[in-house]
C-alpha cells in the first residue's frame, strides 16, 4: 500500500494513484473536488457506451485521465471507489472486484451498504483492504461541514488515514460506522423522510394543481414542504430506490409511515377530538421532550425569513369549508400569527412524529451525528409545529373541524399507502414508474425550485 500520510501538495510520483468506478453525479462531484485539491493521478470510468462522452466532458479537468473501464481503474489505483446505484453494485464488483490492485483500499459510494457489504466480502480479493464511505448529501450540496461516513470494515489503521488524507479537500465532517450503523442512520434519517415528501408529490399531482398555485400551500411550514418536495422530484429515482427497497430498516420505518398516516386520517374522519390530540401529545413527547428541557435552539428561522423562498403564486385564502358544507370568511383555524397562511391539518407531519414515537426513533440524536440537509429541514418544520402549543392545537382542530384539506389528506393517505406498497414489494419498475409519472407533472418548475431550494438550505444551515 502507498504511503498513508500524503497530500495533494505532495509530489506528484509521492502521491496515490485514486480511481473512481462510476462517474454520474456524485462520481464527479468527487472528481471534482479532488482535482481541484491538487490530487494529479485520478483515473475514472463509466459504462463503456459513454467513454467518448465522459472523455469530451471531463476534458481539461487536471490529473483526470478516463478510462474504458473498471478493470483498467482497479490495476493501476492504490484507492478505488466505487460510485453505482445499490441496484447494481454486485453486479459491478463482480465484474471489476477480482482485478484490484494488491494492497489497494476500496471504497463504495452507495446509500445502502448492506449489499455493498456483501459484494465487497464475495468478490474482492482478500489481499486488499475495505474503507467504505458514504456523504450524506446531494451532489448539488456543497460537501463542506456535511457528513461523510467512514467505515473501517477490513483494513489497517494506515489504510483508514489514507482514506481520510484523500477526501480531505471535500471538508467534510467525517462519521465514523459499521456497515450496519449506517443502515440503521440512513433509514431513520433519509428513507422515511424521502417516503413522506414522495407522498406529497403524488398526491399534489394526482389533484392535477400545483401547490403554490392553490392557496393552501403558500409560506412558512409550506416553503419548506413544497421546495423539498420539487427538490427530491427533481433527482433521478435511483437516489432513494435503492435506500427504501434494499435496506431492511427503511422497509419497516416506511410501513409504519403509512400507518400513522391512516391511523391519524381514520381519528379525523371520526372527529375523535380527545383520541387524536391524547395521541399527538403523546409523540410530541416523546419526540420532543429532551429538546424542550434542554432549551434546543429551532432549526427554523422566521416565517418572515421563510416566506423569501415561497415560489411564486397565490396568497393563501381568507375562507374556509367547515363541516356541514358552508363557507366562512375567516372561521377557520388560523396559524398563530395573523399574516400567517391559513392553518391546516398538516397531515404529513404529525404522522412524521407519531411514526417517530412509534418507532422510538430520537431524531436529534441523528440530527447531531449524521443528518442530511433534508433530514435537518425535516426535522425543523416537526419541531416548528410540535413545539408551539398554539400551532400544534390549531393543526389538530383543522384536522376535525376543517374540512378545506380533506381531499388533499384523503389523496396523502392513499399516496403514502401506495408508495409503502411499492417498497414492500421490492420493485425498482414499479418505484421507477411512481416517481417519474409525479416528476413529469412538477417538472416546469424545477429548475426555479432548485435554485430556490438550495438558497432555502443554505440560509437555514448557516443560521444552524
Amino acid at each position: 500500500m502507498v504511503q498513508h500520510d500524503v497530500s495533494p501538495q505532495a509530489p506528484v510520483d509521492d502521491q496515490p494513484t485514486i480511481g473512481l468506478i462510476g462517474m454520474g453525479e456524485m462520481g464527479r462531484m468527487y472528481a471534482k473536488y479532488l482535482s481541484e485539491a491538487g490530487w494529479r493521478k485520478l483515473n475514472v470510468c463509466d459504462r463503456p457506451e459513454n467513454f467518448e462522452k465522459l472523455s469530451s466532458d471531463l476534458q481539461g479537468w487536471p490529473g483526470v485521465v478516463v478510462l474504458r473501464d473498471g478493470h483498467k481503474v482497479s490495476r493501476a489505483s492504490d484507492f478505488i471507489m466505487y460510485s453505482v446505484e445499490a441496484e447494481f453494485i454486485d453486479k459491478v464488483v463482480k465484474e471489476f472486484g477480482p482485478s484490484t490492485k494488491v494492497g489497494a483500499v476500496v471504497a463504495g459510494q452507495t446509500s445502502v451498504k448492506a449489499p455493498e457489504k456483501a459484494a465487497f466480502e464475495k468478490y474482492l480479493p482478500a489481499d486488499v483492504h475495505i474503507v467504505s464511505c458514504h456523504s450524506l448529501h446531494a451532489p448539488t450540496v456543497s460537501p463542506a461541514g456535511q457528513p461523510l461516513v467512514l467505515i473501517k470494515h477490513r483494513a489497517t489503521d494506515e489504510a483508514l488515514k489514507l482514506v481520510e488524507d484523500i477526501l480531505r479537500p471535500l471538508s467534510s465532517r467525517y462519521v465514523y460506522m459499521t456497515y450496519e450503523e449506517h443502515d440503521l442512520v440512513t433509514a431513520n434519517t433519509q428513507a422515511v423522510t424521502h417516503a413522506a415528501f414522495l407522498s406529497m408529490g403524488t398526491a399534489w399531482s394526482r389533484n392535477l394543481e400545483y401547490p403554490w398555485e392553490h392557496g393552501y400551500y403558500v409560506g412558512g411550514i409550506e416553503t419548506v414542504k413544497v421546495n423539498i418536495m420539487l427538490r427530491i422530484y427533481a433527482n433521478k429515482y435511483h437516489v432513494y430506490a435503492g435506500l427504501a427497497i434494499l435496506n431492511p430498516s427503511a422497509r419497516i420505518q416506511i410501513d409504519q409511515y403509512a400507518k400513522s398516516t391512516t391511523d391519524l386520517f381514520k381519528l379525523m374522519l371520526e372527529g375523535n377530538e380527545e383520541g387524536l390530540r391524547s395521541r399527538l401529545y403523546r409523540a410530541r413527547d416523546s419526540v420532543f421532550r429532551e429538546a424542550d428541557v434542554t432549551n434546543r435552539r429551532p432549526i427554523l428561522l422566521s416565517e418572515a425569513v421563510l416566506d423569501r423562498f415561497t415560489l411564486r403564486g397565490t396568497k393563501p385564502v381568507k375562507t374556509s369549508t367547515t363541516l356541514n358544507g358552508s363557507t366562512e370568511p375567516q372561521s377557520a383555524p388560523r396559524s398563530p400569527s395573523d399574516n400567517g397562511p391559513k392553518a391546516n391539518s398538516h397531515l404529513s407531519l404529525l404522522a412524521m412524529v407519531d411514526c417517530w414515537a412509534a418507532l422510538g426513533i430520537l431524531p436529534f440524536v441523528h440530527l447531531d451525528l449524521a443528518a442530511t440537509p433534508i433530514f435537518r429541514m425535516w426535522i425543523g418544520v416537526a419541531e416548528y409545529l410540535f413545539r408551539s402549543q398554539e400551532r400544534l392545537d390549531a393543526a389538530i382542530d383543522a384536522a376535525l373541524h376543517d374540512v378545506s384539506h380533506r381531499s388533499d389528506d384523503l389523496e396523502f393517505v392513499v399516496a403514502a399507502r401506495g408508495w409503502s406498497q411499492c417498497v414492500s414489494f421490492g420493485n425498482f419498475e414499479l418505484y421507477e414508474r411512481r416517481f417519474v409519472s409525479t416528476a413529469a407533472f412538477f417538472q416546469p418548475r424545477f429548475e426555479e425550485a432548485v435554485k430556490v431550494g438550495s438558497d432555502m438550505i443554505k440560509t437555514i444551515l448557516d443560521s444552524s
